[in-house]
């Protein structure tokens, strides 16, 4: 299953964030032993150096980038990609641009924290929690 990882997922994994940490370390596991694929969007990347920069520091935000770019599905974010997040009608701008990656990559699933975000991805759409608990069910 090809599993569209939401920029949280990554930062609670990279930046151990306590109340998130167990079940998000889960869902990266799970990409790890292969019973799922995980991806991002290219445009989480800026997202994810930005954030882990400015909570640590730019020598840990940039092995963090590496780290995703050498483990985890990069999905391209292109022109066409942003017409169709505009036309989505979402309100959030960045998850229409995490659910059009999903649209035109063939992506099975989401995981995120933000389940609200993503009502019109027309893929399930889980919890870390809820995600790991589907997967040991298989």
């Amino acid at each position: 299953m090809k599993v569209l990882m939401d920029t949280n997922i990554v930062l609670d994994v990279m930046l151990k964030r306590p109340q998130w940490f167990k079940d998000s370390w889960a869902v990266w596991q799970a990409h790890e032993k292969g019973a799922i694929t995980g991806c991002i969007s290219a445009s989480s990347i800026t997202d994810i150096f930005y954030l882990v920069a400015r909570a640590t520091n730019e020598t840990t935000a940039r092995k963090v980038v590496k780290l995703c770019l050498n483990s985890l599905e990069i999905l391209p974010v292109t022109k066409q990609t942003l017409i169709l997040a505009d036309s989505l009608t979402g309100r959030d701008f960045e998850d229409n641009v995490q659910i059009a990656c999903v649209q035109e990559n063939q992506v099975d699933a989401i995981v995120t924290r933000d389940i609200q975000g993503f009502k019109q991805a027309g893929v399930p759409v889980y919890t870390p929690a809820k995600l790991s608990r589907t997967l040991r069910r298989k």
